[in-house]
């Protein structure tokens, strides 16, 4: 399964899943799932029953490297909105842990389908560019813990960073969108630590050093596109400040919905 090919590709979607991070606060899971699906089922080395959740598993792991590349450049500008990320972590840690458990028992073919089925939802809202109407407060500790939860335990099962739900939470109390970018960030951390851990667990009896595989994470996609991730989210940081933003997101709203529906047709 490992050739020269297969690490060009890792390379090429870590490089691009840096930028968009960096650039929109999110994780890149709407892109790493759904190519790593289909990377793995040209592939028959992998299980096919398996493949969605490696790919989940994998992105998440993934998503620890591109958060800490995408906080570190934030936090050089001091834009990250630390007292509500803090707040948010308890119930993050416990919805996403709790449901890597549900996902691992669900069949690729249904996890796809809540997958694409999440995805066209979210690409939609991203190309109208829609904007919650704001609150104008903050939220009280007890809500912060709840959402977090709640973000926590649907990015687990797409296996994404939050961010698309994340954003979106911090506008409604006023936040500006820089911050809010740079607090989903943040977010996006405590959601792939746990995320990552679960399913590592609940993948273990999968674990395969011939197949380089440890629990539902498959490693050396892990390694390359994590290190070219790493190396590329500052670049989505910086433009941030010199591009359109709302453009750039219309085109990676498209996209990413093409390839939830690539990793449907595939699956089927």
């Amino acid at each position: 399964m490992l050739d020269i090919q297969t690490i060009i590709y890792f390379l090429a979607l870590g490089s691009f899943v840096g930028v968009i991070a960096g650039l929109f606060g999110i994780g890149g899971g709407g892109m790493i799932v759904p190519i790593l699906t289909i990377i793995f089922l040209n592939n028959s080395v992998i299980d096919e029953k398996n493949v969605v959740h490696l790919a989940l598993g994998t992105s998440m792991a993934i998503i620890i490297v591109t958060s800490i590349s995408s906080i570190k450049a934030q936090q050089k500008k001091k834009a990250i909105v630390w007292d509500i990320v803090k707040m948010m972590v308890p119930g993050i840690i416990v919805g996403t842990f709790l449901a890597t458990f549900i996902a691992s028992k669900l069949d690729s073919f249904y996890l796809s389908i809540i997958f694409a089925s999440f995805m066209f939802y979210s690409s939609i809202l991203m190309f109208m560019g829609k904007k919650p109407k704001s609150e104008n407060k903050i939220f009280t500790p007890k809500t912060h813990i709840i959402s977090g939860g709640v973000i926590g335990a649907l990015s687990s099962l797409v296996s994404i960073g939050g961010g698309i739900m994340s954003v979106p939470y911090l506008l409604l109390q006023n936040i500006d969108i820089k911050k809010a970018i740079a607090t989903s960030s943040a977010i996006g951390l405590p959601i792939a630590i746990s995320g990552t851990i679960g399913y590592m667990i609940n993948g273990w009896e999968y674990s395969s050093l011939d197949n380089y595989t440890l629990g539902f994470i498959y490693l050396p996609a892990l390694v390359c596109v994590a290190f070219a991730s790493y190396l590329t989210a500052p670049i989505g940081v910086m433009l941030v400040h010199k591009i359109n933003v709302d453009l750039m997101k219309k085109i990676f709203s498209l996209l990413t919905l093409a390839l939830s529906i690539k990793m449907l047709i595939s699956v089927f």
